[in-house]
């Protein structure tokens, strides 16, 4: 097989076609600039805001907590006045409230009815957390599903299920691993998956592979 970047035969050019969701968005927001409901500098604002929204904000609020003891109290306390502490915006007219995991109990998140979930801190639910099955057996058999997770909470911890609902939205403060003392917030968010802070997991000694 050659190396040579400069090969002669042709490549067809890739279509992207719009799909017909993104048309009707594209068109309501052409109709909004036209009905100077919106302008175009404030659409791509708030798309860059929804963007901006990711479990990278839910992680850094847990590093610190895990090297601030006051932080961590403000945070358990009034979760999205600690979120602003750090430039989020958990603008939201559900409760934010944070839950955490101790020795004794790790706590599971869910929302039975729908897929209500702090999108603020932690971006897009997956698709797994909005599925029946998930939705179903999280209440029931919460320890078989975090198995299938690849983790499972030691014989005597209490598992606490945490049903989200419209008015009141919860996130994981997970347990901060063994062997860490010595890493800087920036490393510690490293550790912090989106599951742990669903708590299906829990946050590794070592940063994922990229």
């Amino acid at each position: 097989m050659s190396d040579d970047n400069t090969h002669s035969h042709p490549h067809k050019e890739v279509q992207h076609e719009r799909s017909p969701y993104a048309s009707h968005v594209r068109a309501m927001e052409a109709l909004l600039v036209e009905k100077g409901v919106l302008t175009e500098p404030e659409i791509q604002d708030r798309i860059a805001y929804m963007e901006s929204r990711s479990p990278a904000n839910g992680a850094m609020l847990v590093a610190r907590a895990w090297t601030d003891p006051k932080f961590k109290q403000r945070l358990l306390s009034d979760a999205k006045s600690a979120a602003r502490e750090l430039g989020l915006d958990p603008t939201h007219e559900a409760e934010l409230i944070v839950v955490e995991n101790t020795p004794e109990v790790h706590n599971l998140i869910v929302c039975t009815l729908c897929s209500c979930y702090p999108r603020a801190v932690l971006g897009r639910p997956p698709d797994w957390y909005k599925s029946f099955e998930y939705r179903s057996r999280a209440v029931r058999e919460p320890r078989a599903v975090m198995r299938e997770f690849g983790f499972e909470p030691p014989e005597g911890v209490e598992v606490a299920v945490y049903d989200s609902t419209a008015d009141v939205r919860y996130m994981v403060l997970p347990m901060r691993p063994p062997g860490t003392e010595g890493m800087d917030e920036e490393d510690l968010a490293a550790l912090v998956t989106r599951d742990a802070l669903i708590g299906v997991s829990v946050p590794r000694p070592t940063a994922p592979a990229s």
